[in-house]
């Protein structure tokens, strides 16, 4: 049965990483299908393109594999193996040639003059999403790292400081900057855009 990350006990991830160390196969499987679709998702996101993001996954659970002997028990799997996904992923930005991301958010056309179903409204809202996200992309790579972390992992300061190796006060600063950053690309949007946005930086404290 496979791991789920969101769900298991630190007792039951202590035992599961206990038979990982012993070369305990079935014990792997367990741990990269417990965490595989929330790293795989937080590195698409800061590479957007599928193979790079395959790739570096198992990287990363290869590199994690082979320096078990090394994790502490004091810090769950999931914040160690990010740590590692992170620098894999840094790394593969850094030899990459930056490809653009802009978005003209002026040539979204707004509404039809009351004249919207629900069909409609809900295309709206899916395309103010994917306009979020667009200009998400578009933020320096450690910016991006704790959006993603924060609002799509849905992580704490102090243990997103862990994964990205930075002191909690510097998180927090990125997440300010990010969401200052994240309005003044978002501002020219439709109101529905515009809404979307609200509700995602709601969430910062």
């Amino acid at each position: 049965m496979a791991t789920n990350a969101n769900t298991i006990t630190r007792e039951q991830e202590r035992e599961v990483i206990a038979r990982a160390k012993q070369g305990d196969r079935a014990a792997l499987r367990e741990l990269v299908d417990g965490h595989k679709d929330r790293l795989y998702g937080f590195i698409f996101r800061m590479v957007r393109n599928q193979h790079d993001a395959e790739d570096i996954c198992q990287d990363a659970f290869l590199k994690a594999f082979a320096s078990l002997e090394s994790f502490s028990t004091e810090y769950r799997f999931s914040t160690w193996l990010f740590t590692i996904g992170y620098r894999v992923c840094l790394n593969n930005l850094r030899r990459k040639k930056p490809v653009s991301s802009e978005f003209d958010f002026t040539t979204v056309p707004g509404g039809d003059n009351g004249e919207c179903n629900d069909v409609l409204e809900s295309e709206d809202a899916a395309k103010a999403r994917s306009m979020v996200w667009s200009a998400v992309d578009r933020l320096s790579p450690p910016q991006r790292a704790t959006v993603l972390l924060f609002y799509k992992q849905e992580l704490g300061c102090h243990e997103i400081a862990r994964i990205l190796q930075m002191p909690p006060a510097t998180v927090k600063s990125h997440l300010h900057r990010a969401r200052a950053r994240l309005r003044e690309l978002i501002e020219p949007m439709t109101e529905h855009a515009w809404e979307h946005f609200r509700n995602f930086a709601d969430r910062a404290g």
